[in-house]
């Protein structure tokens, strides 16, 4: 059942940050978001109601940049975490979304023990 209909389709950049951050969320090692300008240094896990603040989506010519501001789990290798994250989200947003994706990049923003 694969009609094709003409038009194009318009995915708001506020969509595409819920769809980011509900991916980074369920990716092992990510204990939560943070806000991208952590105040003094020190990094506060946002709720779950707030995922988009952590995440940063900019349009570009290439297509879609993301930036993902994380707080990782204690103990937990930052640079397998942050790949898996890469793979995570470049997959939610080219499976999900189908948009053209120019680069994700992780910052993070702090490491804390998961309760």
């Amino acid at each position: 059942m694969s009609t094709t209909i003409p038009g194009n389709l318009h995915v708001a950049n506020d969509v595409l940050a819920d769809m980011v951050g509900n991916a980074a969320l369920e990716c092992y090692g990510v204990v939560g978001m943070a806000a991208p300008n952590a105040v003094d240094g020190i990094a506060k896990i946002l709720p779950a109601s707030r995922l988009r603040r952590g995440v940063v989506v900019l349009s570009t010519e290439a297509g879609v940049h993301v930036e993902l501001y994380v707080v990782i789990e204690y103990g937990t290798n930052i640079s397998a975490v942050s790949q898996n994250l890469v793979d995570q989200v470049t997959f939610a947003l080219k499976e999900y979304a189908r948009v053209p994706l120019d680069g994700v990049e992780i910052h993070v923003q702090g490491v804390k023990v998961r309760k």
